[in-house]
């Protein structure tokens, strides 16, 4: 599967089967987030793969409740180790290079036929508990991977139309 064809067809995935993730299908996802760009090549993100089951139950309620987070049958949970690096536009760089890294391990996902669901409503604090993630450490998404029931019909996208412009902004 090209790029194009994994993004064309990446989807949110809720609801999986019972199916264990093969360990080289889950090693080549982590793959994908190791090689992601970084501001000043940080590569500041550590990801916590959980697999156990009770760990899973208590992440799903740290999720405010949501349920398909423990269906899925491994959570990566994508950290950054250290938060004190602004880049020069005034952004915090964790944000955005954990933020990469997560969406390229999506796009390997979907080129691998497995469902990824990107989760950031959650109690960072509660999954630091739950995990023994230190306190300087920031949580920045969950991600769900797993093998769909079934893959969800495509969302409606805007046009480029609608998003792009060019040499400056146009309403």
């Amino acid at each position: 599967m090209d790029v194009f064809e994994a993004i064309r067809k990446r989807r949110s995935v809720r609801s999986y089967k019972l199916r264990d993730v093969e360990e080289k299908d889950l090693r080549r996802v982590l793959e994908a987030g190791r090689l992601a760009p970084s501001a000043t090549n940080r590569q500041d993100w550590r990801f916590v793969v959980v697999r156990d089951r009770s760990l899973r139950e208590k992440l799903a309620v740290a999720a405010q409740n949501q349920r398909f987070v423990a269906e899925a049958p491994v959570v990566i949970v994508a950290c950054a180790p250290k938060a004190d690096y602004i880049m020069p536009c005034g952004h915090p760089s964790y944000l955005i290079d954990v933020a990469i890294a997560v969406d390229h391990m999506t796009l390997a996902a979907r080129e691998l036929e497995l469902g990824t669901c990107w989760v950031g409503a959650f109690n960072q604090q509660r999954v630091r508990e739950i995990l023994a993630i230190p306190g300087l450490a920031k949580v920045v998404a969950l991600l769900l991977l797993g093998h769909p029931k079934a893959w969800p019909n495509p969302k409606p996208r805007k046009s480029l139309l609608q998003v792009v412009s060019y040499d400056g902004w146009e309403e």
